[in-house]
C-alpha cells in the first residue's frame, strides 16, 4: 500500500465538551469497539475500584475527573484510530487548546439535559478559528432533557453554525424509543440495555405496535420538518467547519454511538496540509516530520520519565531513525517510541501522518518543537500561547530541597502544566495559570513526584502584558503593576486590574503593550 493510501486510513480527533457532558464515557466506549478494554471504567465508581483508561493520573481517580489531555490510538474496521480526550474542566482548557493543533477534526459533546455551557463555547470558537470540521454528539437521551429543536437552535445561534440532523430521537428518557436514523435509513430501536435492533425504513409498516406508538409518529412528523425546512447535508460545508453534523443518543446506555462512530469515520477527514516556514506540508510527502505538543513527565513514576507527543504531519516515521530537532538543529536517534492507550503503552516501530506516538524526552525538548528527517530545513507554525488568568508566588517548603524544587518547577513548566515567571530583580518564582484547579495539580505532583511541599502566597487575578526590553522605565512599576520576566526572560507587566491597565495605556501610549492571547491564537485562524 502506498503512503497516500494509508495517510487517508487515519483517523485522528479529539472529544470536547463541558465537564460532566460524557466526554470519558463517550471515549470508553469507542476503546470497548476498539477492543482495548473489556469493560469500561465509571468515572464515578471510585469505590470499585474501577476508574475511566483514559484518566491515569492518581489525581484524576481522586478527583473523577481528567486533568490532562490522553492519548488513545487502535485500529477499528478499515481504519487507525487517534483519540485524544482532552480535559473538560475549564482550568485546563490551556492544554486542551494545545492538544487541538494536533487534531484534523473534533466531536463536540452536549449534554441533552443542559444545552450549551461555557466551556463548550470556550472551545468551540479554537476550533472555528482553525477551522477545524465539528461533529456534534448529542448525548443523554435516556434522561429527560431539552427538546431536540430547541437543542438544534441553541447550538445555531449561541456558536453561529449550520445544523444537519443525522438521526431524530423518538422520545426521550423513559419514553425513549430509539432514533430514526436519515444517514442509514433505519430505525434504530432501543432495548434497554440490550442490543439495539436496526429496522430499516421501508419495513418499518411491518412493525405496527411501534408505528401507531404516539411517540414514534410525532417523532416521524418532526423529521420530516427537519428534512423540508431544516439545512441540506453538505460534506464541503462541515470539512470547512460551516456546518455540524447533529447526531442523537446516549453514551452511557450505549446508545446510537456505534452507528454514530461508522457514520463519523465515513465523513471525518484524514490528515491534512500543515502551514510551515518553508510552505505548505503535504501528508503525503516522503521526507519525515512532525511536531510536539505536549510533553508528560512521570507517566510512569516507577521510572521518572518524560515523554514528548509527536503528532506526525509527514513522510513515515520508524524506531530509531536519525531526526533533526529544528530550533536546535541538533540531531537525535528517535529510539524508544511508544503509543498508548492512556498510561499503558507499547513500543511502536513505525508511525504515518496523522498519527500520535510517545518518544523518550531527555529533557530536551519544549511544546511546538519541529522534528524534520533527511535534508529539509523548516519549522512547523508556532503554537499558539495562553497568557495566565491567576498568579502566585511559590517557594519550597524546605529550603534543604531547593534542587528538587528546582528540577520539579522545571519539568512541569517544560509539560506546559503551569507558568512560570520570575520577580524583575530578585528571580523569585511566580506562577501563572488558567484556573485554581492548575495549582492543586502542581502542589500535588511536587508532593507526589519530586518530594517537595510548596507554599504559595497569592498575587490574584492580574492581566498580562508583554513589552520591549528597550522600553522598560522601572519607576512606572511597583506591586500594584508588577513587573516580571517570562521564562524566556522577556519582560510582562501584570496589571492589578482593567482599571490600572486603561490608566497606564492613557498616560503612557507610547508604550506598546502586547496581548498574547491576541497575537498568538487569533492569528492562528
Amino acid at each position: 500500500m502506498n503512503l497516500a493510501n494509508i495517510v487517508q486510513k487515519r483517523k485522528t480527533f479529539a472529544i470536547i465538551s463541558h465537564p460532566d457532558a460524557g466526554k470519558t464515557t463517550m471515549t470508553e466506549k469507542l476503546l470497548l469497539y476498539g477492543n482495548l478494554i473489556r469493560s469500561a471504567g465509571t468515572v464515578k465508581g471510585k469505590k470499585s475500584g474501577k476508574f475511566a483508561a483514559s484518566d491515569w493520573m492518581e489525581i484524576e481517580k481522586q478527583r473523577g475527573i481528567s486533568v490532562t489531555s490522553s492519548v488513545m490510538n487502535f485500529p477499528y474496521k478499515d481504519y487507525q484510530i487517534n483519540i485524544l480526550d482532552t480535559p473538560g474542566h475549564d482550568d485546563f482548557s490551556e492544554d486542551t487548546y494545545r492538544t487541538l493543533t494536533a487534531v484534523d477534526s473534533v466531536v463536540m459533546i452536549i449534554d441533552s439535559t443542559k444545552g450549551i455551557e461555557a466551556q463548550t463555547i470556550k472551545l468551540f470558537k479554537v476550533c472555528r478559528m482553525r477551522g477545524i470540521p465539528i461533529f456534534t454528539f448529542i448525548n443523554k437521551l435516556d434522561r429527560e432533557g431539552k427538546e431536540p429543536f430547541s437543542l438544534l437552535e441553541e447550538i445555531e445561534e449561541v456558536l453561529d453554525i449550520e445544523t444537519c440532523p443525522m438521526n431524530w430521537p423518538a422520545g426521550m428518557g423513559k419514553s425513549f424509543l430509539g432514533l430514526l436514523d436519515r444517514h442509514h435509513q433505519q430505525f434504530v430501536q432501543f432495548n434497554g440495555n440490550e442490543a439495539e435492533t436496526y429496522i430499516p425504513m421501508d419495513e418499518l409498516e411491518n412493525h405496527s405496535a411501534l408505528v401507531s406508538n404516539p411517540t414514534f409518529m410525532e417523532a416521524r412528523e418532526e423529521l420530516e420538518l427537519v428534512q423540508e425546512a431544516g439545512d441540506a447535508f453538505s460534506l464541503e460545508s462541515v470539512l470547512a467547519g460551516k456546518q455540524t453534523p447533529v447526531f442523537f443518543g446516549s453514551a452511557l446506555a450505549p446508545f446510537g454511538v456505534q452507528t454514530f462512530f461508522d457514520t463519523f469515520l465515513s465523513m471525518a477527514p484524514p490528515p491534512g496540509t500543515r502551514k510551515s516556514t518553508a510552505g505548505i506540508v503535504q501528508p503525503e510527502s516522503e521526507e519525515f516530520s512532525g511536531f510536539i505538543f505536549k510533553i508528560q513527565a512521570n507517566m510512569n513514576p516507577a521510572h521518572r520519565d518524560r515523554v514528548a507527543f509527536l503528532r506526525v504531519c509527514s513522510g513515515k516515521f520508524e524506531r530509531g531513525m536519525d531526526v533533526q530537532l529544528a530550533r536546535t538543529q541538533k540531531h537525535i536517534k528517535l529510539s524508544q517510541s511508544q503509543q498508548f492507550v492512556a498510561s499503558a503503552r507499547d513500543t511502536v516501530e513505525e508511525a504515518y501522518a496523522g498519527d500520535i506516538i510517545g518518544i523518550y524526552d531527555p529533557n530536551i525538548y519544549r511544546i511546538g518543537d519541529t522534528l524534520i528527517g533527511g535534508k529539509q530545513q523548516f519549522e512547523f507554525d508556532e503554537l499558539p500561547q495562553f497568557p495566565p488568568e491567576q498568579f502566585r508566588k511559590v517557594m519550597a517548603k524546605n529550603v534543604m530541597k531547593s534542587k528538587q524544587y528546582r528540577k520539579g518547577i522545571e519539568q512541569l513548566v517544560q509539560e506546559g502544566a503551569i507558568q512560570l515567571f520570575k520577580q524583575y530583580h530578585t528571580d523569585a518564582f511566580i506562577l501563572g495559570a488558567v484556573g485554581e484547579l492548575q495549582y492543586e495539580v502542581f502542589q500535588y505532583r511536587m508532593k507526589h513526584e519530586y518530594n517537595v511541599e510548596v507554599l504559595f502566597e497569592s498575587i490574584g487575578e492580574r492581566i498580562p502584558r508583554w513589552l520591549s526590553d528597550d522600553q522598560i522605565d522601572e519607576s512606572l512599576f511597583d506591586e500594584r503593576n508588577m513587573l516580571v520576566k517570562d521564562r524566556e526572560g522577556n519582560p510582562v507587566v501584570l496589571f492589578k486590574n482593567d482599571f490600572s491597565l486603561r490608566w497606564f495605556i492613557d498616560k503612557h501610549p507610547e508604550i506598546k503593550l502586547v496581548d498574547l492571547f491576541e497575537v498568538n491564537h487569533y492569528s492562528q485562524g
